[in-house]
């Protein structure tokens, strides 16, 4: 899926260094994503086993003229398979922060699912500080469903959860181009 600048394919062995350090680096995630170390190899494993396009869960490369800029994912959840949804989520790169990117794919994100699963819900979570995030999600048709408090831990102390849902049905604003943004995008919860 693509537009005129941005695009999301599935993730390259050329991506794995850059996909591997982003997780694995304290400073490069950002504000709200750093969550501790783990396993510095899972995605490049999980990439030879089925190229980060598994039963539960699917990262896509987000790149600029084939430019490596970061990942987006949905990640299968609720009763399997009466009713599954999905809960969306992002990672930019630092240097593609800010730039509108992140909206653009994630938008692109939510019409591959919508064009490509039977589901009825996408989800996404952000911290409740992520003002960013939210106005993202918020651009993208989500509606803010509610907060949950110390939905997660991270920097030492439990932090509270905003949840956004968006339906199929739900009426979804045409956005502006890329390179409106206004500031970091990346930051809803990825599955670690």
């Amino acid at each position: 899926m693509s537009d005129d600048r941005v695009s999301l394919r599935p993730v390259a062995a050329a991506d794995l260094p850059a996909l591997d350090a982003m997780l694995n680096d304290p400073e490069a995630p950002g504000e709200f994503q750093w969550f501790g170390w783990r396993d510095p190899q899972r995605f490049s494993r999980q990439w030879a086993e089925n190229g980060l396009l598994g039963e539960g869960q699917w990262v896509l490369a987000v790149a600029v003229r084939d430019e490596y800029c970061g990942f987006v994912a949905a990640t299968r959840m609720g009763p399997r398979p009466v009713a599954p949804y999905w809960s969306l989520g992002a990672q930019l790169v630092r240097a593609a922060r800010g730039r509108g990117i992140g909206t653009q794919a994630q938008r692109l994100l939510v019409d591959y699912m919508f064009a490509h699963t039977p589901t009825m819900r996408l989800e996404a979570d952000t911290e409740a500080g992520n003002l960013a995030e939210q106005r993202v999600l918020e651009k993208l048709g989500f509606t803010r469903e509610g907060v949950q408090r110390a939905g997660t831990f991270r920097g030492g102390e439990w932090r509270d959860v905003v949840r956004y849902g968006l339906l199929r049905t739900d009426p979804r604003p045409q956005g502006p181009s890329v390179g409106t943004g206004s500031g970091p995008v990346a930051g809803s919860r990825v599955s670690r």
